[in-house]
This record gives structure tokens, sequence and C-alpha cells, in this order.
């Protein structure tokens, strides 16, 4: 007898050599699928802590803004478009109702009172 493909010895080398790289495949892209799942789940982690410190600092930007500005000020850039700075936060606000809803109750005090002062609400 030969030791060719057809012979009995040589079949179990063939299946044995088919799972192999099936295993291995399947390992690989278990491994990668874990390694993926951690770093979203980092990644994920990482934007709620920065978001924190991001979102008061736009927070205290707005107020800042309108503290600080005159009333003559806010009357000039009452029709304005905003700037791309202002767009992307407000990009981000439209894209997040929950996040929208923190900063309006935020800022509705110190924005409020200033445009009441300058007469732009009643």
């Amino acid at each position: 007898m030969s030791d060719g493909p057809s012979s009995p010895g040589s079949v179990g080398l063939l299946r044995t050599q088919a799972i192999v790289p099936a295993k291995t495949r399947e390992i690989a892209m278990s491994k990668r699928w874990k390694s993926f799942v951690v770093i979203a789940v980092f990644a994920a982690t990482g934007l709620t802590y920065a978001q924190g410190p991001l979102f008061d600092m736009v927070v205290n930007k707005v107020i800042q803004k309108y503290q600080s500005s005159t009333c003559e000020q806010l009357w000039e850039n009452r029709g304005k478009p905003p700037g791309p700075e202002e767009e992307r936060v407000l990009g981000f606000l439209k894209s997040d109702p929950q996040m929208r809803q923190q900063f309006f109750n935020q800022i509705a005090g110190p924005v409020m009172n200033k445009m009441f002062d300058c007469g732009m609400i009643p």
C-alpha cells in the first residue's frame, strides 16, 4: 500500500490539517473580537470621563461670554450665524438630548438673567 492521498492514514492527516487552520482562524478572530471589546470599553470610559471636564469647559465658556459681554455686544451678535466651534457644539447638543438638557439646566440662569437685564426677553 502507498501513503498517497487515498490511503487511510493520509485522510486523518488531511482532516487534521483542514481543522487546524479553521480552529486557528477561530481563535484569532476570538482574540481580535475580545481585543476590540476591551478597546471599546476603555474608549467609552475615557470618553465619558473626558465629556465631564470638556462639557464643563463649554458651559463655563458660554456663561462667561454672556456675563462679560455688554448689552450692545449681545444685541449686535444676536442675528449672526454661529462660528465653526459653536456649530460643533450645537451639532453635539442636537445629537444628544440628555446632554442638551444638562447644558440648558446649567446655562439657563446666568444667560437668561443677562438677556433679561439687556431687554432681550420680556
